[in-house]
């Protein structure tokens, strides 16, 4: 296993992380809490060392579990976490979003409950989990920056969602100089990936890029077919049926990235996402230890050409020859700036 920098904070992830948004929870369906720690530690065993959890996952159980893994296994292990969300005085209910809060003294509160779940005394990478554009105050950016200069945390960064919005978010982090933007990315979503890349190289950044949902959630690992049928619970359910009917035929105008055999899909998903220098690590999920033998051998796999990687920019770019809707447009793009950093990045027309 390879391993890159986060922005220039001297932190080093695997190229492949583990997304522990499945330790502790149920959203990507039944797996019992002994099921996840074997997971973890099988990870760690094929050479996984970047972990990345957040505060809200289980309500704190999933930084719980893991601080089991680090109490045996922190020296070989990076870990991530996310602050932002207040699930300390609001019940979950399903996968609705808990109500975030982002007040200088919440935060501060919420990242030591956090060291002291994982049972450390710095975190690796601390992350804000999905701010908008006006919750990145000069206030709580000034107290990221006194945790880094601290010691409390080695590298601080931004998890982006869809359901929040997310250009000017990353932008904002990137002109903050934040050390990393955590975000959705793969060869079949790729506006906001493509997005990013841009802008780190025009604001010659230091800041990474850490893209998750790199199979777009089980097509581009082939684990979701015509014949799939989602179980109640399962996340990957609250994606339009479209999606997944017209994704089969892309996937198919995507084959000749397996190069007869040498990759697979799913790897060739992830070595694209890695041909970019500026993403540092990618964070798939996890369903068995077959996808992490899987998963973790892509990086040793041919790396994406520059022949293969305009072929996909191309094929993107006609949405792959199909000639129908996929029940994702980009009008339905969350923002927080009323459209404005979807407009400024070409995804949707002018109001005007």
């Amino acid at each position: 296993m390879q391993h890159r920098e986060v922005g220039n904070s001297g932190v080093e992830v695997s190229e492949v992380g583990f997304g522990a948004w499945v330790v502790g929870t149920d959203w990507w369906g039944d797996r019992d809490e002994d099921d996840a720690l074997e997971m973890v530690e099988y990870a760690l065993d094929q050479g996984i060392t970047y972990f990345d959890t957040g505060d809200v996952y289980g309500h704190g159980r999933s930084e719980e579990l893991l601080g089991e893994v680090l109490a045996e296994h922190g020296d070989e292990m990076t870990v991530a976490t996310k602050v932002g969300y207040d699930f300390y005085n609001n019940p979950q209910a399903g996968h609705g979003e808990l109500p975030k809060e982002m007040s200088v003294d919440y935060l501060r509160d919420a990242v030591e409950k956090s060291m002291d779940r994982l049972g450390v005394d710095h975190v690796d990478v601390l992350q804000l989990h999905n701010p908008d554009v006006a919750e990145l105050t000069p206030d709580v950016i000034e107290l990221l920056d006194e945790l880094r200069e601290d010691g409390r945390a080695d590298a601080i960064g931004v998890a982006l969602g869809p359901s929040i919005g997310w250009l000017a978010e990353g932008e904002k982090a990137i002109e903050e100089a934040f050390d990393s933007v955590q975000y959705v990315g793969n060869m079949l979503e790729q506006d906001v990936h493509n997005h990013f890349v841009e802008y780190v190289r025009e604001q010659d950044a230091a800041t990474s890029l850490v893209p998750r949902v790199p199979h777009s959630s089980g097509l581009l690992n082939e684990q979701v077919t015509p014949d799939t049928e989602l179980g109640e619970g399962d996340h990957r359910g609250f994606r339009p049926e479209e999606w997944y009917e017209t994704g089969w035929e892309k996937v198919d105008a995507l084959r000749f990235l397996e190069r007869d055999g040498e990759r697979t899909m799913g790897q060739a998903a992830i070595q694209w996402l890695l041909s970019f220098d500026e993403v540092a690590t990618v964070t798939p999920t996890f369903r068995s230890k077959a996808d992490i033998d899987e998963w973790v051998a892509a990086p040793d796999t041919p790396a994406i050409s520059d022949e293969e990687r305009k072929r996909v920019a191309d094929l993107y770019a006609d949405n792959f020859g199909v000639d129908r809707f996929d029940g994702m447009s980009h009008e339905d793009y969350r923002t927080s700036v009323d459209g404005e950093d979807l407009q400024e990045a070409g995804l949707i027309g002018s109001a005007d």
